[in-house]
């Protein structure tokens, strides 16, 4: 849909991902990116130069003159940064995991809702067109299985794994769910970190489902798949593939007492998901709607993952 009015925009934090929000922000009609921000001046003046905009290394500077912000700096400075910016009305997309504790998540969530500002958490995997295709697909699942697995890379590490990569699959999880956590065990351990690299853990919901989540950081390939079990049909999923695969139990039998499987199997475009996440929030300002991921979404992702690291 088209946008209602440019709006301000900025991104604090211009490292490995921040840069790709800053391409995103310069190119998209809906937005005049005013500035970038780094702790880090040279690559803030670096990016800036990139995309014809202006660097900064404070992001108090524009405090009052933004209307909305991407917030891509390490999770310690995420309730800090977005504090500032709600405050003073400005919208925010935040990148997971939302805070470091579920006092601070609460915090900001309170502000938005008081200021009127949007709060949307960068649960990226949300905007990957097979989750998208799972609308409709769901019935009652009772099983999940999930694994997330990548090579280590030095960023990112100032979360153990659980919040750096699994907290992607406990969101959709509990998004598709909508069910409360009734039970975890958990179990992990640290590799080339001082924090788990990697991590497994079960997760029991009060509607029966039962969720097997493995996440590692510390792999010789990258995989992110999650399939899905229920009444009548299995879903595999492949995020990174972008392929999703239905079996149903179709008509007559296969061999005496085994029913035939039909298969549905779906190819995706690669697309942005980036971008579309991005286009979502600034849709979500421009609408007065609410954001795809929600503030309480990312306390909710927040809550089963610390839960998941105090039984690790």
């Amino acid at each position: 849909m088209p946008l209602m009015k440019k709006l301000r925009t900025a991104v604090i934090g211009v490292g490995y991902l921040g840069q790709f929000h800053a391409e995103k922000y310069a190119q998209l009609e809906g937005s005049d990116l005013v500035a970038v921000v780094d702790t880090d001046r040279p690559r803030a003046e670096e990016i800036a130069a990139k995309l014809g905009t202006r660097g900064l290394s404070d992001y108090r500077e524009l405090i009052g003159e933004v209307d909305a912000v991407s917030i891509v700096v390490p999770t310690q400075y995420h309730f800090e940064v977005a504090r500032a910016f709600l405050d003073r009305g400005a919208h925010v997309l935040l990148e997971k995991p939302i805070t470091v504790t579920l006092e601070e998540a609460d915090e900001l969530i309170r502000i938005a809702r008081e200021r009127g500002a949007v709060l949307q958490v960068g649960h990226l995997e949300r905007f990957n067109p097979v989750v998208m295709a799972l609308d409709g697909l769901l019935t009652r699942p009772g099983f999940i299985e999930s694994i997330r697995i990548a090579p280590f890379k030095p960023r990112g590490t100032d979360v153990n794994v659980v919040l750096d990569l699994m907290i992607h699959d406990i969101d959709i999880i509990q998004n598709m769910l909508k069910s409360p956590v009734r039970q975890i065990n958990s179990i992990g351990a640290p590799v080339f970190t001082g924090e788990a690299d990697i991590a497994n853990a079960r997760i029991l919901f009060e509607n029966g489902c039962v969720a097997n989540v493995t996440a590692s950081r510390i792999s010789l390939k990258s995989e992110r798949k999650m399939r899905i079990f229920q009444p009548e049909s299995y879903i595999s999923v492949d995020f990174q593939n972008k392929k999703l695969a239905v079996f149903r139990k179709g008509e007559g039998e296969m061999f005496p007492g085994v029913p035939n499987i039909e298969m549905d199997e779906r190819n995706f475009e690669a697309g942005d998901a980036l971008k579309s996440e991005i286009m979502a929030f600034l849709d979500a300002v421009n609408g007065g709607k609410p954001p795809v991921v929600s503030g309480l979404d990312g306390r909710q992702a927040l809550e089963t993952a610390l839960m998941i690291n105090k039984k690790l």
